[in-house]
């Protein structure tokens, strides 16, 4: 997996609707008190340590490849909360948690065949996963921009063997997907999360953190922020509204499944 970096401090200030989003997922896992937990993708940490907060006879892991966002992130450590700067993909954990969680972050994980299969194995028998991530049909304006953006001539050369960083699938294919890595109680839907930005600082703010840091990785200063600047008038353009604010869409797959018990029957292929 390519790790990209981030900036935690800039990311905590421009994120407010992934948190937003990852509010509403923490409501859905009805906490005892007593649960492990691993946050994938935790990102500054700030939904990790709501989720501390409410297991305190727990256990809570947040882990990000991001070391900028690791470094914000472990400004929250306490007893029963720490954080590790790992890469996802290759995470090594065995029946450690009742809970894997993840909200807005498994889209940069290329082979989720790879992360499915980790995570069965870092459940503990009878342990629940719930994600949510982007999906087909995400970020509709950003993407069809950015993809014209890198063919045009003066950029071009610098994306020739660029690989696409993020992986959004549709909702029936991550159903088989899940299906095939031994989970049950599968339940995988579309969530419809359009954004309104409510000026242009907002919009901007989202776009240098986390969605241009892929394609400025890859440019000479001078192009970049040529690039950056190109991709900031095209988008301010095509998803402003009537009203003043910025329009992009955000589609998410919502996924909650479960690793059988021992004492359940094998899952039927």
């Amino acid at each position: 997996m390519t790790v990209f970096e981030f900036d935690g401090e800039k990311y905590k200030k421009v994120s407010g609707h992934q948190k937003k989003w990852g509010n509403h997922l923490i409501e859905e896992l009805n906490l005892k008190g007593g649960e492990t937990i691993l946050d994938l993708g935790c990102g500054d940490g700030v939904l990790t340590a709501r989720l501390a907060g409410m297991v305190p006879e727990g256990r809570v892991t947040g882990i990000d490849a991001s070391q900028g966002m690791i470094r914000t992130a472990r400004q929250n450590e306490k007893e029963n909360l720490e954080f590790l700067c790992m890469d996802i993909s290759q995470m090594e954990f065995h029946e450690s948690y009742d809970i894997i969680f993840s909200n807005a972050a498994l889209y940069w994980i290329p082979d989720h065949k790879n992360l499915l299969k980790r995570s069965w194995k870092a459940l503990k028998p009878g342990g629940m996963l719930l994600w949510n991530f982007a999906g087909e049909g995400n970020c509709k304006n950003f993407f069809e921009a950015v993809r014209a953006k890198i063919k045009e001539e003066k950029y071009k050369k610098y994306f020739q063997d660029f690989q696409w960083p993020w992986y959004m699938p549709a909702v029936s294919e991550y159903r088989k997907l899940t299906e095939s890595c031994d989970f049950t109680e599968i339940e995988v839907s579309e969530e419809n999360r359009d954004t309104y930005f409510e000026n242009a600082e907002a919009l901007i703010g989202w776009m240098d953190q986390p969605s241009l840091v892929p394609f400025m990785k890859r440019l000479p200063d001078r192009e970049g922020k040529e690039f950056r600047q190109e991709m900031i008038e095209k988008m301010l353009r095509e998803t402003v509204q009537p009203d003043g604010r910025y329009l992009e869409a955000f589609r998410r797959i919502h996924l909650r499944a479960r690793k059988k018990r021992t004492d359940e029957p094998a899952i039927k292929k």
